[in-house]
């Protein structure tokens, strides 16, 4: 039972008409002004893909173009999108956890800039261990 979308020439409303049976004839007429002038419209479609062909779609190495392991947006991007791309309900909070995961990555990346570490050794300090030579 297809569902066509069609577009009035006359009044410009768009409608869809719900065809019960395929040998039907199509006698439809805009709802708004009763106009025959119509246009069909190409609609979008549902696809149902097996899991082998999920599976199989996600080891494309295309599917990986544009990821950066060591950027904490970029990995939460292909996260929520390999998430929605498997179809299982992963959680009400799915989402919300990447995002705060990207923020505590970002906030730890932002604190391993200001200089504040122990292990700097060319800070001066000259108690540090000193050369031996041989």
């Amino acid at each position: 039972m297809p569902i066509y979308e069609y577009r009035c020439g006359d009044c410009g409303k768009t409608f869809q008409t719900l065809i019960l049976s395929a040998g039907a004839s199509v006698g439809t007429a805009c709802p708004r002004c009763g106009s025959a002038n119509l246009t069909k419209l190409v609609s979008r479609v549902a696809v149902f893909r097996s899991e082998d062909s999920r599976l199989e779609g996600l080891a494309d190495p295309s599917r990986l173009s544009g990821l950066d392991e060591n950027d904490p947006k970029s990995m939460a991007r292909w996260m929520k999108k390999m998430g929605r791309e498997m179809g299982d309900d992963l959680g009400d909070g799915f989402e919300e956890e990447i995002d705060q995961a990207v923020e505590e990555a970002e906030r730890e990346k932002a604190g391993e800039g200001e200089g504040g570490g122990d292990d700097d050794l060319t800070s001066g300090d000259s108690s540090g261990p000193e050369e031996v030579g041989l």
